[in-house]
């Protein structure tokens, strides 16, 4: 954000129950993060989102990279459509359905003392219902896509709302996108807390190597409606 201020950090769970190790070794490049299936839709806790478990899929992830299950690549995939996408008469639902996630990894990071951090790698072309009247990609659009955050695969396999509601967006626009260029949006998480989490992304034109925008972003876990 415009001010940087430092974030208390969430740290992980010392079992690590949330995911499920599939190798002995510790390089986040072997490792296959997990949910165990008893995640999600037992707790008698009042959940302020959807049960990611309970969405239908859309879409294919199995050409997804990554050392994330399957499942969970799945479950993301599913998560975005409902949350991003919605259907046909919401807002940027074309847009939405045409981003394609290429790569979903989860790592314990050395520099934030062994805490969990996720990162996503997602494409898109630019398209002419992307763009301004000066034929350049819109600068709300490259907000729309920057909102889609890695949070929501850090969140499923911490088993937390990792969806959540924007709370602030601090966007550099480096240089135009023409339409037919194809985008590369890399996310990473910042920090995962109780209500506050954090993110940073990275759009760039993969055609030219240009960065096109960069931005941080901070979500907070919406609370349950009180009737």
């Amino acid at each position: 954000m415009s001010s940087r201020s430092s974030t208390a950090y969430a740290s992980a769970s010392p079992s690590y129950e949330s995911y499920t190790p599939r190798s002995q070794s510790r390089s986040s490049s072997q490792v296959v993060y997990d949910i165990s299936p008893s995640s999600y839709g037992n707790s008698s806790t009042k959940r302020a989102w959807i049960d990611p478990t309970s969405l239908p899929n859309c879409g294919d992830a199995s050409g997804i990279q990554g050392n994330v299950s399957p499942h969970i690549k799945q479950l993301i995939v599913n998560t975005f459509i409902a949350y991003g996408a919605g259907d046909q008469l919401c807002f940027g639902h074309h847009v939405a359905k045409a981003v394609k996630f290429t790569e979903v990894s989860v790592s314990e990071s050395t520099e934030k003392m062994g805490r969990m951090e996720a990162t996503t790698v997602a494409e898109v072309i630019v398209a002419k219902n992307m763009l301004n009247g000066a034929g350049m990609l819109h600068g709300g659009c490259v907000a729309f896509l920057i909102d889609n955050t890695p949070l929501v695969a850090l969140g499923l396999v911490q088993n937390v709302n990792g969806v959540g509601v924007t709370q602030a967006m601090n966007i550099m626009f480096h240089s135009p996108a023409p339409a037919g260029s194809c985008l590369k949006i890399t996310s990473t998480s910042i920090a995962l807390g109780g209500r506050i989490m954090s993110a940073r992304c990275e759009v760039v034109n993969k055609s030219t190597g240009s960065v096109v925008a960069s931005a941080y972003l901070n979500k907070m876990q919406p609370a349950s409606a009180k009737l």
